[in-house]
């Protein structure tokens, strides 16, 4: 992305005020939706040229006091404020910095053993990027079939539901999933702004105008839809509820409540496709 996430906050949350939440009047038409760059710059005490540079990233270090006078101005509430704090300290001094570790892309022998364990119900180990690091048979039976395991040695769930020609057809939620996927994005963008493959992860799916349409760098924390809802190609329609614990790994083990879900059509008991004819 060519501005940091501290730039395009200041942009979008611009854009996202009216006049009339700050007590002005509306001024007449408006070529672009929002507060004029002047109002906001009057109402934080800075120039009109500084806010431009720093929505523009060309001015990358703003004080505490200008950060905490901007917040003033945007009308931004305490959670937003932090967040926002945040990302002018990780965008503007990244290299203050301490370089983030790579993440961990192996699934310890432990985990493994956990997901065999928990067969027939189907699991998973979500990396950082969205991408499956393994999986037990049971989640395989059920996810092969949507396409989701086309590319074994490449398994991301963002470029799945963003990219996958089958995502739209086969989840009947598709909004709801492409919104948490986004949002699970963005936290992991805050949690570890040193990444560089979830960066690159996030600056490639930004080519996709649905995903950059849900990219919300602005801060405020959305729900995590809890439910996969699916019209599966041999189970038929099946509402899928799932959960989520993360490792001292900075890994996530999901487990598919498949067995749980209502469905029409066929039963949802798994086989494992070897036991089929047996």
């Amino acid at each position: 992305m060519t501005r940091s996430a501290f730039a395009e906050f200041l942009v979008r949350r611009r854009a996202e005020l009216r006049p009339a939440d700050l007590g002005l009047p509306a001024g007449g038409r408006r070529r672009t939706p929002g507060l004029r760059r002047e109002e906001v710059a009057v109402r934080a005490g800075v120039s009109v040229d500084y806010l431009a540079r720093l929505e523009q990233g060309r001015d990358s270090n703003p004080s505490i006091a200008v950060v905490e006078a901007l917040a003033t101005a945007l009308l931004l509430d305490e959670r937003e404020r932090s967040t926002f704090g945040w990302l002018a300290l990780t965008s503007s001094h990244a290299a203050r910095c301490p370089k983030e570790p790579e993440a961990h892309e192996q699934v310890p022998e432990t985990m493994e053993a956990i997901l065999r364990a928990l067969t027939p119900t189907a699991a998973f180990v979500l990396g950082r990027r969205a991408n499956v690091l393994g999986w037990n048979a049971a989640w395989a039976d059920f996810a092969a079939p949507l396409g989701l395991l086309d590319d074994r040695e490449n398994v991301n769930l963002a470029h799945y539901v963003y990219a996958h020609p089958m995502a739209r057809r086969v989840l009947r939620n598709w909004s709801e999933t492409a919104d948490a996927l986004a949002e699970t994005l963005r936290r992991a963008a805050l949690r570890w702004p040193g990444d560089t493959g979830l960066r690159e992860t996030i600056d490639a799916l930004h080519r996709i105008p649905d995903f950059a349409a849900r990219w919300r760098p602005q801060g405020a924390h959305h729900d995590i839809a809890t439910t996969l809802r699916f019209d599966h190609p041999e189970l038929g329609t099946v509402d899928v509820p799932f959960e989520s614990l993360e490792s001292d790994r900075q890994q996530s083990l999901v487990v598919w409540l498949v067995d749980r879900a209502p469905a029409s059509g066929q039963s949802l008991r798994l086989v494992p496709r070897q036991a089929v004819g047996e």
